[in-house]
């Protein structure tokens, strides 16, 4: 039975609609209501809550950098870090222990080079590039791990239609307020504030607000100082973002300023000092589960697979409905030749309702290695029924390779050609499908194709060693060399490419021995 509305107060009504998340009611009714009243402080905070809540977006996430500010990053302590010191040389871990590091013939790496994680989030689609050419290398589409141009990009007003309350102007002008004024209003400025920052996108405004407020509350209060901190670090002055989260915390222990503070050091390249600071955190507030996922994120992105996987299972001993802790550890179960547990987590995140493509996807491929075909295959069907048109080629893809495992060529060349059909940027179909070429003696067309996947994947190796080995059957020694150099570039522990490359070094040692011999 539906309440009767029209006897309850608007402003009752309104703050209904705010606490049921019905934010567009809210702010619509709020509008009607200022129109009688513009002076009512409580309405226009009230409409402001509103419309920032539609674009609110949790800072701690947003993490996306554009190509600017990653190559003319002007923070970077060090060009050449040590190993398992910085996210650009993290071959080795941090203990030194070489054996536990995940390798590229085992995990495959996304385009930008990151190995996959098992779980998308915002960072993953893209790695910090040493220099601008391989910023840009990458194939340019939506599909792919080119970064974004800019991070300013990231921050778009997604509430612009809601805002307009009027037909010659914006509900807010903020260069007709007096930030000064409205900061000694505790109740108005932080409501204020979130609006110029998460839903006007006016960070300048938003800094003065934060600066007037910061100084009216006597330089004590942590929340300003926190929101100081976020706004220098959206503009770009990550040392200034860093003194106000730790002046912030020597107010207050809070558990979102020790994630802003390890962000801020993530950006400066500084994983192992983020690491400190949020298990700090962690002595304050043991057993927070958003301070875990943020170590063993970084402890994956230095490709220790060995304590990331220990944090995972932390957070699922805190919270065993953690998605992203169990999609990341099936991912690791499965790459370490375990797909009989893999398939356990998978399962695990049916049943807490993470229905997908992707699921049924990644289980069909544990099925098959674990020998159970039948189910597979099942799975496939399913997640092809339930794919949009980005996992539409994964899912072929996949098809394709266990065709090719099953030693039928001429179904995995049209699975192949479907993956490229639904995604013509698809490195690892272009290199596969060469691979069968060649067992099909079409020499030309492999060689096409692995020519396409090395240049729209620049950070995988199996494309150029493809290439190397028939370059190597046909005798072009010299091509082969080149190609080797590539390969042995993005995966330098490749036991097949050093053991070529030492083959052609004979030969060209030999002929060099000859010639002498020769004069």
């Amino acid at each position: 039975m539906q309440p009767d509305t029209a006897a309850m107060d608007p402003l009752l009504l309104a703050m209904s609609f705010m606490r049921r998340r019905r934010f567009e009611d809210c702010a619509q009714l709020c509008s009607e209501l200022l129109e009688k009243n513009p002076r009512d402080q409580a309405i226009w905070a009230l409409k402001m809550r509103a419309l920032t809540e539609q674009t609110y977006v949790d800072e701690v996430e947003v993490d996306e950098e554009g190509i600017a500010e990653m190559t003319m990053d002007e923070n970077s302590a060090t060009n050449i870090p040590r190993p398992g010191t910085s996210f650009k040389n993290p071959m080795t871990a941090a203990k030194g222990k070489r054996s536990e590091l995940p390798a590229s013939a085992v995990r495959p790496i996304s385009q930008s080079g990151r190995p996959l994680s098992g779980f998308v989030r915002p960072g993953t689609q893209s790695a910090r590039p040493s220099t601008m050419e391989q910023a840009v290398r990458t194939a340019r589409s939506v599909t792919t791990a080119r970064p974004v141009t800019t991070s300013s990009g990231r921050y778009v007003r997604l509430g612009t239609a809601s805002m307009i309350s009027e037909a010659d102007g914006p509900f807010v002008d903020p260069s007709r307020l007096d930030l000064a004024k409205y900061a000694k209003k505790p109740g108005l400025a932080k409501s204020l504030f979130e609006y110029l920052f998460h839903h006007e996108n006016d960070v300048r405004s938003a800094l003065q607000l934060a600066s007037h407020a910061t100084e009216a509350a006597g330089f004590t209060d942590w929340w300003w100082k926190l929101q100081l901190g976020k706004c220098y670090f959206r503009i770009g002055m990550i040392r200034d973002a860093e003194r106000q989260f730790k002046s912030s915390l020597k107010h207050q222990d809070m558990i979102d300023t020790y994630l802003h503070l390890g962000k801020v050091y993530v950006r400066l390249d500084h994983p192992l000092t983020a690491i400190e600071w949020y298990q700090k955190g962690l002595r304050k507030f043991p057993g927070e589960v958003t301070l875990l996922i943020a170590i063993a994120r970084i402890h994956e992105a230095l490709k220790d697979t060995a304590s990331m996987t220990t944090i995972y299972r932390e957070v699922l001993h805190q919270d065993n409905t953690n998605i992203e802790a169990s999609a990341c550890l099936a991912t690791n179960f499965f790459y370490n030749d375990q797909p009989e547990v893999a398939l356990q987590y998978y399962r695990r995140l049916l049943l807490m309702g993470v229905n997908s493509a992707d699921v049924y996807n990644n289980m069909a491929l544990c099925c098959f290695y674990s020998h159970n075909f039948d189910s597979a295959f099942a799975c496939f069907d399913r997640a092809l029924s339930m794919a949009n048109d980005e996992e539409m080629a994964n899912i072929w893809y996949n098809i394709g390779c266990v065709y090719t495992s099953m030693a039928e060529f001429e179904l995995a060349t049209y699975c192949y050609k479907l993956a490229l059909a639904a995604s013509s940027d698809h490195s690892e179909a272009y290199n596969n499908l060469g691979v069968v070429y060649l067992r099909q003696h079409k020499v030309g067309l492999a060689a096409q194709m692995f020519s396409t996947s090395s240049e729209l994947s620049p950070m995988t190796y199996e494309p150029n060693y493809n290439i190397a080995c028939m370059q190597e059957t046909l005798g072009q020694y010299a091509s082969c060399y080149s190609s080797l150099r590539k390969a042995l570039a993005a995966f330098p522990e490749h036991y097949g490419s050093k053991k070529l490359l030492s083959m052609l070094q004979e030969h060209f040692c030999g002929q060099d021995m000859a010639v002498g011999r020769g004069l």
